[in-house]
């Protein structure tokens, strides 16, 4: 762990995710997709290291984490949500295996959109989204991350699901082997998957067995 970073502002974006935009330290660089170990500078929590992902783009003047509240677990993330700006975190070296590879198939659950944000957010930034389509899993249209952001970003190619509510405009289900049977018919694309761990288990197999190739799955391993 190196670098301490002032927080600047706090936005609420969802009833339990919060955006946190901080001071970037100088020479810093991260690829759009990776993530940071981070500590709150207070006492107690300074050796309780998360890792969390950037939101932001790398040129921006800034770092950008968007974090969801588990207050249930009484842990790192519930006393994130309480901080103020002018609080500080500390911060260590970007590093993670989720980076944009080609045009494709974006597959989240919950959080889990984070890693993408970022890369969404650089190709749209570049005009490049074209030829990706996104389907993004929540349990209701209130938890979704982003989602009028998303749908300026990719139109009819951000495909919502919802598995504990029925709402005109969005899906119902789970993303499972028969989603991905029905909805992907070109296994020769990237495809980029994050969200539960047994999520990207599940999938990382369902895809495999419909054809994609293992350097065409893109995961946090």
């Amino acid at each position: 762990m190196g670098d301490t970073i002032k927080i600047r502002s706090i936005t609420q974006v969802t009833h339990d995710v919060k955006c946190f935009r901080t001071g970037k330290p100088p020479g810093f660089h991260f690829t759009s997709g990776q993530a940071t170990d981070v500590a709150i500078n207070q006492p107690g929590y300074e050796d309780q290291v998360r890792p969390f992902t950037f939101t932001c783009l790398d040129d921006d003047n800034y770092l950008e984490f968007t974090i969801k509240r588990y207050k249930e677990r009484h842990g790192v993330t519930d006393r994130l949500h309480q901080l103020q700006p002018g609080d500080e975190l500390v911060i260590g070296d970007a590093w993670g295996a989720i980076e944009y590879k080609g045009p494709g198939y974006f597959i989240a659950g919950g959080a889990g959109i984070t890693p993408f944000i970022s890369i969404l957010r650089k190709l749209h930034k570049e005009k490049q989204l074209h030829g990706n389509t996104l389907f993004f899993s929540n349990k209701t249209a209130a938890d979704i991350i982003y989602e009028q952001e998303i749908s300026t970003m990719l139109g009819e190619q951000a495909v919502y699901l919802l598995t504990r509510e029925t709402k005109p405009g969005y899906r119902s289900g789970h993303i499972d082997q028969q989603f991905i049977l029905e909805n992907i018919h070109d296994f020769n694309r990237q495809f980029y998957v994050c969200g539960p761990d047994k999520m990207v288990q599940d999938m990382v197999a369902a895809l495999g067995e419909a054809g994609a190739a293992t350097s065409a799955l893109v995961f946090e391993k």
